[in-house]
């Protein structure tokens, strides 16, 4: 059964395998050394597009961030930078206690992590401090106006650097990790306009938070890859955190989150119900994306590529109760089966075939 879940996260993660012979684990620090040199990420802000975790420090960083429940947990993560990439292969839990709210790493977390990087060394291992993650218990991945200037900081001064948001508690009602990587932009730095972007569902009152500072930052592209060579590693810790899946029950442990969901989703109505009256037309203009506008669009002369369709709040509302119905679903479901599994009492033994075919599904 461990396996089957394995293999399912692995699928629901789109979890790829990469020869560990592959160039990027033959990367000599010279070469590298000569990359920061040039720092080509200062001249180009969109330089880093992707970001691949390996599958081991994904769940560290996953088992981590359910550790800390309702606070927010911080970490560091180690890797190397090629062609536009971050490669993230290992990640370190940092001794910073944090609120619901926000996380910062104090004298003792600066400390731990210099220790850190020198017993890795000693260790032989060649990665270097490429960025930092922390959670967003219950309200998304993306950075708040505390996350943005931590990030505008490393980057001054440790580039190239990441950073990294994870949500437990959606990880854990959705099966699926909700993870988002993220780079600041230079300090007067106006991005282009990035088109239609995907709807998130964000608390009301991180809403303002999230507005402000969203023109601050990028997302980049998360892949998550393995090697052979982590196999062994990744069954210790896929034990470990398998055990904290199957003795855990989605609707006690996320109890508190879908209490707050539903609030936040009463509000939300409140809301929309209160602009249906003023609400006339859900139609906007759709900006040209960079590097396209036309001739019409010289000068102080904005340039549109058409007209398309906006979410009303109603339709984000709906958006919002329908994937917390489905996750309250997930919950129920999981309940189920492993009462069916573990409390219900057979009338008499199965053979191997039948036992087999039961958990493949096919009985």
């Amino acid at each position: 059964m461990s396996d089957i879940a394995r293999k399912t996260f692995e699928l629901n993660n789109d979890v790829q395998s990469v020869d560990p012979t592959a160039a990027i684990f033959q990367y000599p620090r010279e070469e590298e050394k000569a990359l920061e040199d040039d720092a080509p990420w200062s001249k180009d802000p969109h330089y880093f597009h992707t970001v691949k975790i390996s599958a081991v420090a994904l769940i560290k960083m996953v088992t981590h961030a359910r550790s800390g429940g309702a606070y927010e947990i911080m970490g560091v993560m180690y890797g190397r930078v090629k062609d536009g990439v971050f490669w993230i292969m290992d990640a370190a839990a940092l001794p910073v206690q944090g609120t619901e709210t926000r996380v910062n790493a104090g004298n003792e977390a600066m400390e731990y992590m210099v220790s850190f990087q020198e017993s890795s060394r000693e260790a032989g291992k060649g990665e270097l401090l490429r960025g930092w993650y922390h959670s967003h218990p219950g309200y998304g991945c993306w950075l708040s106006g505390i996350d943005v200037n931590t990030q505008l900081n490393q980057q001054k001064f440790n580039d190239p650097y990441l950073a990294v948001v994870i949500d437990p508690n959606r990880t854990v009602s959705a099966g699926k990790v909700e993870i988002g990587a993220f780079r600041t932009y230079p300090e007067g730095y106006k991005p282009p306009s990035s088109g239609t972007s995907q709807y998130q569902s964000i608390p009301m009152e991180k809403i303002e938070d999230f507005g402000v500072h969203a023109d601050a930052y990028y997302p980049l592209k998360v892949e998550i890859y393995k090697t052979k060579l982590d196999e062994q590693l990744l069954d210790l810790l896929w034990n470990k955190y398998w055990v904290a899946t199957l003795s855990s029950s989605l609707l006690t442990s996320n109890r508190e989150y879908s209490t707050s969901q539903v609030k936040d989703l009463n509000a939300k109505l409140q809301v929309a119900s209160s602009n249906l009256s003023s609400s006339t037309s859900n139609l906007k203009l759709k900006s040209a994306p960079a590097g396209q506008a036309s001739a019409k669009g010289k000068g102080n002369i904005k340039d549109y590529a058409g007209v398309e369709e906006e979410d009303t709040a109603l339709a984000k509302v709906a958006k919002d109760s329908s994937r917390i119905a489905t996750e309250a679903q997930n919950g129920m479901i999981s309940q189920l089966l492993k009462d069916k599994l573990f409390n219900t009492p057979f009338q008499a033994p199965l053979d191997p075939t039948t036992a087999r075919a039961t958990v493949q599904g096919r009985q």
